[in-house]
């Protein structure tokens, strides 16, 4: 496994993708607690903010891509503070897909024949015949699977909104009322240069950011769902029977690569 790019590159991907739309300054500042359809645009963002800063877990999906040569890739993962996740990774154009476990001190990775084929050129194959159709299992705290484990920890992700609050460039404007399936929605929309990042907030209830959708004539193209708000990530992991114990092969190097 020297050499290959297990867990970084799904995870470099949706560091990039969740500080594209959190990056963008449309969520921000400190909450209030007026009727929704009273506030401005800006209140609304700062109590969308806070309610994603205040909560445990969420469920977040994403497709698309990011523009600037960029490829569509996609999103599936169920996350908490405490760092347990459960879902899937999809690098897009055949490229391959990673189903992911997080539980504890420990992580299952189940990547696909052209993962394989595609991000570990150089033993790939002959590793995806040792595995067949079991989960690769290692300590989530090896270095190799740093970023991928940090990617799963919803601090990491709220971190992004924190980091990036204060970035309010661009005209930001409050949209009609209107509906997100069955969930009443106010629209954000911030327009900056030639990008356009909308957030369809929720309209009752605690202020979450349902929706994010981010235009640009660069070629980015992305949106993302989120959902599932304080509810527990699955506790189920996978089998022993289902599982390939691998740290010792994965600890041959002391950093990710």
């Amino acid at each position: 496994m020297t050499g290959s790019h297990l867990g970084t590159r799904p995870a470099a991907w949706a560091a990039a993708i969740l500080i594209g739309v959190t990056g963008t300054g449309a969520l921000g500042g400190v909450a209030h607690a007026e009727d929704i359809d009273h506030l401005t645009a800006q209140q609304i963002a700062d109590r969308s903010r806070d309610a994603l800063l205040g909560a445990d877990s969420l469920h977040v999906t994403s497709r698309g891509d990011l523009g600037e040569g960029g490829r569509p890739m996609s999103l599936d993962l169920t996350l908490d503070r405490h760092g347990n996740c459960n879902g899937s990774v999809d690098l897009g154009r055949s490229q391959g897909s990673v189903l992911i476990v997080k539980r504890g001190d420990d992580v299952w990775l189940k990547p696909d024949a052209d993962f394989w084929k595609n991000q570990v050129p150089n033993g790939g194959s002959a590793f995806a015949a040792i595995l067949g159709d079991r989960y690769l299992k290692a300590p989530a705290d090896n270095p190799r699977l740093r970023t991928l484990t940090k990617t799963c920890d919803l601090n990491t992700f709220q971190k992004l909104v924190s980091d990036n609050a204060n970035d309010d460039t661009g005209t930001l404007n409050k949209g009609r009322k209107t509906t997100l399936g069955k969930q009443s929605v106010v629209p954000l929309t911030r327009i900056r240069g030639n990008t356009t990042l909308t957030v369809d907030v929720a309209a009752t209830g605690k202020p979450y950011p349902l929706r994010l959708t981010l235009h640009g004539d660069n070629g980015a193209d992305a949106v993302v769902n989120l959902s599932d708000f304080d509810e527990p990530v699955p506790r189920t992991t996978p089998a022993r029977d289902e599982s390939f114990d691998v740290s010792a092969l994965l600890s041959r190097s002391s950093s990710p690569v």
